[in-house]
């Protein structure tokens, strides 16, 4: 029988479809404005560089679980950013990179063949994740599309790559009664969590006791610190949640080798606890925020949801080609909401990851459409 290559099953590599645009936008005069990808460009904080760097001379493999005291920051941050309580060291664990965890989370978890829900307009790893192992897929943001059948493992994004939109707590409440009564593992990507703007649409995690009245039970909840620490070269995420998941998840891990880098563990401790970090960069983002924001509407763009997270969700009610290619031509380059699902095919996503130079130079751009 002939071999199928698996990279036949899976969509083309949104990325690849933006080189001309890409190339457009590098030809203007005051040079290419990148909010196409949300990549920091801002230093790391000098703690976590010299955590790095003390660490370096660490030999020995390191362990797939992290160190007792990696397991003990992750576990301590997330109760107290987050507010998750109840959560214990051994209910954590660390990845190397959220979307490598997302992309192989339904195989190590056993799920092929069978049937697996995402957003409908998601970040493009769920989908991929799930037909790496073969797995059927619905997009749907209610359970009633969902329909009579079971699914095996159902994705949340909130607050969501790319609208930016916050799932509330009643919402997130009936996500996790539906699922218990099903018994479906519901894997909730909150990578964006520190970045709430809104105090009407407050980012909430799934391991909240408001939500989940603090029984984790088939639930994992997926974090970063790409974004709020800047760490996206070093490829520091975990997952945290049921204990039952993370030990399974953990055993197959072991098997595979999938460790995270003996000194990155050491930075990723210096960054869990260092809050002031956090919020500096925090407050970075804001100001970015702020500044497009103004431009995008004084420009003539709608910006829909866009309530938390690293981007700005924004349609001129033309299809999202054309607004990239109109956007390339100022020298800005973002990304079409198709990447996304069908459903964003009219909306653009611009990233807030320009540096401060680079966010000015957009708006005095997008000040020529006004």
């Amino acid at each position: 029988m002939a071999r199928t290559p698996l990279g036949n099953r899976l969509p083309d590599f949104p990325w690849d479809t933006l080189a001309a645009a890409k190339e457009r936008a590098q030809a203007h005069p005051g040079g290419i404005v990148d909010l196409s990808v949300g990549t920091p460009v801002d230093p790391v904080a000098p703690g976590i560089q010299l955590a790095l760097a003390e660490a370096a001379a660490e030999s020995g493999y390191p362990q797939t679980a992290g160190t007792p005291e990696l397991r003990v920051a992750i576990a301590a941050a997330l109760v107290r950013r987050y507010g998750m309580a109840g959560l214990t060291p051994d209910a954590v664990l660390p990845v190397i990179g959220t979307k490598e965890a997302i992309a192989l989370l339904p195989t190590l978890l056993g799920i092929r063949g069978g049937f697996v829900v995402i957003p409908e307009v998601a970040y493009p790893t769920y989908e991929v994740a799930s037909l790496l192992g073969g797995n059927r897929v619905l997009r749907a943001d209610s359970l009633l599309q969902i329909g009579p059948e079971k699914p095996d493992l159902l994705f949340l994004n909130s607050p969501g790559n790319p609208t930016g939109k916050v799932l509330g707590v009643d919402h997130l409440r009936k996500v996790v009664a539906w699922a218990r009564e099903r018994g479906v593992i519901v894997a909730s990507d909150e990578c964006y969590l520190g970045l709430g703007w809104d105090d009407d649409h407050e980012p909430v995690s799934i391991l909240d006791p408001r939500v989940c009245d603090g029984d984790h039970t088939g639930l994992i909840a997926i974090h970063s610190l790409s974004k709020s620490s800047n760490l996206a070269s070093y490829r520091g995420g975990y997952l945290a949640g049921d204990p039952a998941l993370i030990a399974e998840l953990l055993g197959v891990r072991k098997h595979a080798g999938l460790m995270v880098p003996g000194p990155i563990q050491a930075a990723m401790v210096a960054a869990l606890t260092d809050d002031d970090q956090e919020q500096a960069q925090k407050l970075r983002y804001a100001r970015r925020r702020a500044a497009l924001l103004r431009a995008l509407i004084g420009a003539g763009f709608t910006v829909d949801d866009s309530e938390a997270g690293l981007y700005l969700w924004a349609t001129r009610g033309e299809n999202c080609r054309a607004t990239v290619d109109a956007l390339a031509e100022l020298g800005i380059l973002v990304a079409p909401g198709d990447f996304y699902g069908p459903r964003g095919e009219k909306h653009i996503r611009m990233a807030l990851t320009g540096t401060d130079e680079r966010i000015d130079a957009a708006v005095e751009r997008l000040a020529t459409l006004a």
